[in-house]
């Protein structure tokens, strides 16, 4: 495995050369990050054997904590996992992706918190308005979005993911109605997406104009929204989760770094195979970096009933329909311990945020200090 940090290393100085006037100040402070997290640059951590015939102690290095590096926020991502399994509710989940037309990506680097927000936003209201006007549901629908803008191989490539329960509330009678189910030979139908696809250009091209941002010349009239089942929406996701804290590549898939140009794999979404790419060390930097977020961007969001404040009525629908939510624990993998390299014993945290500028002495073992005294 090669570390993205020690492609950073490599690469940085060629990499601000090149890109220097694309480079804005969230991704100097996400190369920094990752370029020293978990080294000795980093301040540490002082861990401590929970047995206390051993209590070996070791200093650690901090993970840097940025939210697009690939070492860190595991727990994070199961942590977002686990709040939305608990607003699982009885209906099938559909998982929606809205894709803006290729003419527009410049227009989004150019402005990325704003075009971000009003992508997740017109995506938001598009499935909003089709669960009103929908004949069998009729009411207020809910939804967890969430911004991908990078795709496989790692190109610039804004979408959003809306993940739903075909289900919505009826604020009036107080109803839950959801979709019926259909024949497995026919399908599972939410609405048509060439019908989303039309409402949800025609709000996002509004709302660029309302903002005062200038179209491109030219773009397709046909733009293109996807829209399929997804069970009971666990896969979904699992799926969503797995990109939402730690950036946007593996560092196992960093799988050679030499002679100025790095090669690394990704899955092909169309065969499912695995393939390479390879490109010069300084592009393939920009790649991974020309997705990191703007500042205090969130990139996933909850909406209608779904919503963190509804968490009340979530659980009022829980009792009422006698449903149960997936365990989290069924699909959530638990944090490892560290083990103490003396005796095998897990290790305990006692200390953090060591400068890592002369750090303390290690403290010695317990049992030697107790034998010195004794002495």
């Amino acid at each position: 495995m090669i570390r993205l940090a020690s492609v950073i290393e490599t690469f940085e100085a060629d990499f601000l050369a090149r890109y220097g006037g694309r480079i804005r100040r969230e991704h100097l402070q996400a190369l920094s990050a990752i370029k020293q997290c978990r080294t000795q640059a980093s301040p540490k951590m002082l861990s401590r054997c929970t047995d206390t015939g051993c209590a070996h102690q070791k200093l650690v290095p901090h993970s840097c904590g940025h939210r697009h590096c690939p070492h860190c926020q595991h727990h994070e991502s199961q942590q977002w996992l686990e709040r939305q399994l608990k607003r699982q509710l009885p209906a099938e989940y559909f998982l929606l992706t809205f894709t803006v037309p290729a003419q527009f990506r410049a227009l989004t680097a150019a402005a990325p918190a704003l075009i971000y927000d009003l992508l997740l936003t017109c995506s938001w209201e598009t499935v909003r308005t089709f669960a009103r006007n929908d004949k069998q549901l009729r009411g207020e629908s809910g939804a967890i979005a969430v911004l991908h803008t990078h795709t496989r191989r790692l190109d610039y490539h804004p979408h959003v993911h809306l993940v739903m329960p075909a289900g919505a509330i009826d604020q009036r009678t107080r109803q839950w109605r959801t979709k019926p189910k259909r024949k497995k030979a026919a399908g599972a139908y939410l609405f048509n997406h060439k019908a989303l696809a039309k409402v949800f250009r025609a709000k996002l091209l509004a709302a660029l104009e309302a903002a005062g941002l200038h179209l491109p010349p030219a773009y397709p009239a046909d733009w293109v929204v996807d829209c399929k089942s997804v069970g009971n929406g666990q896969s979904a996701l699992v799926y969503l989760g797995r990109y939402l804290y730690r950036g946007v590549i593996r560092e196992q898939d960093i799988v050679v770094c030499a002679d100025g140009k790095v090669t690394f794999r990704y899955r092909d979404a169309q065969s499912g195979k695995m393939m390479l790419r390879t490109v010069s060390g300084p592009e393939f930097l920009w790649l991974v970096l020309q997705h990191v977020l703007p500042k205090g961007f969130r990139r996933a969001r909850n909406f209608g009933f779904l919503h963190p404040n509804c968490k009340h009525l979530i659980a009022l629908l829980h009792l009422l329909l006698k449903f149960i939510p997936t365990l989290a624990s069924d699909c959530v993998k638990p944090r490892p311990a560290v083990r103490c390299p003396c005796c095998g014993a897990a290790m305990k945290i006692v200390k953090t945020r060591i400068p890592a500028s002369g750090p303390p002495r290690t403290p010695p073992p317990r049992h030697t200090a107790r034998a010195t005294s004794a002495r």
